[in-house]
Protein backbone atom coordinates (compact mmCIF):
# COMPACT_ATOMS: atom_id res chain seq x y z
CA UNK A 1 0.00 0.00 0.00
CA UNK A 2 1.43 3.54 -1.40
CA UNK A 3 0.64 5.95 1.22
CA UNK A 4 3.28 8.45 -0.07
CA UNK A 5 5.67 8.32 2.70
CA UNK A 6 9.32 6.70 2.60
CA UNK A 7 10.58 4.31 4.84
CA UNK A 8 14.04 5.21 4.98
CA UNK A 9 15.20 2.13 6.68
CA UNK A 10 14.30 0.24 3.66
CA UNK A 11 15.85 2.78 1.06
CA UNK A 12 19.57 2.19 2.81
CA UNK A 13 19.41 -1.56 3.11
CA UNK A 14 17.89 -2.06 -0.31
CA UNK A 15 20.58 0.56 -1.94
CA UNK A 16 23.04 -1.42 0.49
CA UNK A 17 21.95 -5.05 -0.79
CA UNK A 18 21.90 -3.58 -4.63
CA UNK A 19 25.35 -2.26 -4.92
CA UNK A 20 26.83 -5.02 -2.80
CA UNK A 21 25.32 -6.97 -5.66
CA UNK A 22 25.97 -5.30 -8.45
CA UNK A 23 29.91 -5.01 -7.23
CA UNK A 24 29.37 -9.08 -7.35
CA UNK A 25 28.42 -8.89 -10.81
CA UNK A 26 30.89 -6.26 -12.29
CA UNK A 27 33.96 -7.02 -9.90
CA UNK A 28 33.56 -10.45 -8.19
CA UNK A 29 37.21 -10.78 -7.34
CA UNK A 30 37.62 -7.15 -6.01
CA UNK A 31 34.43 -8.08 -4.13
CA UNK A 32 35.49 -10.77 -2.89
CA UNK A 33 38.67 -9.15 -1.74
CA UNK A 34 36.61 -6.53 0.52
CA UNK A 35 34.88 -9.24 2.13
CA UNK A 36 37.84 -11.10 3.56
CA UNK A 37 38.11 -13.79 0.97
CA UNK A 38 41.28 -14.38 -1.25
CA UNK A 39 40.34 -14.19 -4.77
CA UNK A 40 41.48 -16.42 -7.04
CA UNK A 41 40.69 -18.46 -11.10
CA UNK A 42 37.88 -20.84 -9.22
CA UNK A 43 35.49 -20.86 -11.60
CA UNK A 44 33.04 -22.46 -8.60
CA UNK A 45 33.53 -19.30 -6.76
CA UNK A 46 33.39 -17.03 -9.20
CA UNK A 47 29.98 -18.90 -10.31
CA UNK A 48 28.96 -19.24 -6.71
CA UNK A 49 30.07 -14.70 -6.18
CA UNK A 50 28.02 -14.32 -8.98
CA UNK A 51 24.80 -15.93 -7.91
CA UNK A 52 24.96 -13.67 -4.29
CA UNK A 53 25.34 -10.92 -6.65
CA UNK A 54 22.14 -11.90 -8.63
CA UNK A 55 20.43 -12.99 -5.66
CA UNK A 56 21.81 -9.41 -3.50
CA UNK A 57 20.62 -7.33 -6.24
CA UNK A 58 17.27 -8.44 -6.64
CA UNK A 59 16.75 -8.17 -3.12
CA UNK A 60 18.02 -4.93 -2.62
CA UNK A 61 16.26 -3.81 -5.81
CA UNK A 62 12.77 -4.55 -4.61
CA UNK A 63 13.57 -3.55 -0.90
CA UNK A 64 14.75 -0.29 -2.47
CA UNK A 65 11.43 -0.10 -4.11
CA UNK A 66 9.41 -0.77 -1.45
CA UNK A 67 11.07 1.99 0.56
CA UNK A 68 10.66 4.20 -1.72
CA UNK A 69 7.18 3.42 -2.77
CA UNK A 70 6.33 3.73 1.12
CA UNK A 71 4.86 0.14 0.46
CA UNK A 72 5.30 -2.22 3.12
CA UNK A 73 8.87 -3.54 3.31
CA UNK A 74 8.49 -6.48 5.79
CA UNK A 75 8.49 -9.53 3.44
CA UNK A 76 11.49 -8.32 1.47
CA UNK A 77 13.34 -7.64 4.61
CA UNK A 78 12.66 -10.73 5.52
CA UNK A 79 14.19 -12.25 2.27
CA UNK A 80 17.54 -9.26 3.21
CA UNK A 81 17.96 -11.34 6.04
CA UNK A 82 17.06 -14.89 5.41
CA UNK A 83 19.85 -14.41 2.84
CA UNK A 84 22.32 -13.49 5.44
CA UNK A 85 21.46 -16.18 7.68
CA UNK A 86 22.47 -18.77 5.33
CA UNK A 87 25.29 -16.84 4.43
CA UNK A 88 25.94 -17.22 8.01
CA UNK A 89 25.18 -20.73 8.01
CA UNK A 90 27.82 -20.92 5.25
CA UNK A 91 30.20 -18.94 7.10
CA UNK A 92 29.67 -20.93 10.40
CA UNK A 93 30.29 -24.30 8.17
CA UNK A 94 33.16 -23.32 6.56
CA UNK A 95 34.93 -21.80 9.59
CA UNK A 96 38.08 -23.56 9.69
CA UNK A 97 38.75 -23.48 6.01
CA UNK A 98 38.04 -19.27 5.55
CA UNK A 99 40.51 -17.27 6.16
CA UNK A 100 41.19 -15.35 9.27
CA UNK A 101 40.01 -12.00 7.39
CA UNK A 102 36.54 -13.61 6.06
CA UNK A 103 35.84 -15.03 9.34
CA UNK A 104 35.52 -11.67 11.10
CA UNK A 105 34.48 -10.05 8.42
CA UNK A 106 31.92 -12.13 6.59
CA UNK A 107 29.95 -13.61 9.36
CA UNK A 108 29.68 -10.30 11.88
CA UNK A 109 28.72 -8.50 7.91
CA UNK A 110 26.09 -11.34 7.71
CA UNK A 111 25.03 -11.22 11.86
CA UNK A 112 24.37 -7.08 11.07
CA UNK A 113 22.55 -8.33 7.78
CA UNK A 114 20.10 -11.01 9.72
CA UNK A 115 20.21 -8.29 12.64
CA UNK A 116 18.57 -5.54 10.11
CA UNK A 117 16.33 -7.99 8.26
CA UNK A 118 14.57 -9.05 11.37
CA UNK A 119 14.77 -5.75 13.27
CA UNK A 120 13.49 -3.71 9.57
CA UNK A 121 10.57 -6.22 9.01
CA UNK A 122 9.39 -5.97 12.07
CA UNK A 123 9.44 -1.93 11.89
CA UNK A 124 7.85 -2.17 8.44
CA UNK A 125 5.14 -4.46 9.43
CA UNK A 126 4.56 -1.57 12.89
CA UNK A 127 4.65 0.90 10.46
CA UNK A 128 1.82 -0.34 7.63
CA UNK A 129 -0.28 -1.44 10.80
CA UNK A 130 -0.44 2.18 11.91
CA UNK A 131 -1.07 3.26 8.44
CA UNK A 132 -3.88 0.98 7.77
CA UNK A 133 -5.58 2.08 11.02
CA UNK A 134 -4.91 5.57 10.72
CA UNK A 135 -8.17 7.45 10.02
CA UNK A 136 -6.96 10.35 8.30
CA UNK A 137 -7.70 10.35 4.72
CA UNK A 138 -4.73 11.07 2.36
CA UNK A 139 -5.49 14.34 0.72
CA UNK A 140 -3.20 13.86 -2.09
CA UNK A 141 -5.11 10.92 -2.70
CA UNK A 142 -8.20 12.34 -2.74
CA UNK A 143 -7.08 15.26 -4.84
CA UNK A 144 -5.87 12.89 -7.86
CA UNK A 145 -8.79 11.74 -7.48
CA UNK A 146 -10.34 14.64 -7.57
CA UNK A 147 -14.01 15.86 -5.93
CA UNK A 148 -17.62 13.96 -5.71
CA UNK A 149 -19.22 13.67 -9.03
CA UNK A 150 -22.59 14.25 -7.15
CA UNK A 151 -24.53 17.30 -8.93
CA UNK A 152 -24.94 20.30 -6.30
CA UNK A 153 -28.15 21.40 -6.30
CA UNK A 154 -29.18 25.09 -8.01
CA UNK A 155 -30.56 27.44 -6.25
CA UNK A 156 -33.38 29.05 -7.45
CA UNK A 157 -33.96 32.62 -8.02
CA UNK A 158 -37.15 34.67 -7.13
CA UNK A 159 -38.68 33.04 -5.53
Amino acid sequence: MTDGKRDWLAVGAGAIRLSSGVSFLVAPKAASTLWGSDPDDNPTASLLLRSMGYRDALVGALLLRAGLRGDDASGWFLASGGADLADLVGGIANHDRLPRRAQTVGNAGAVVGVVVGVGGALLSRRRASAGASDPAPDLRSAAAVGPPSAPRPRRRRGR
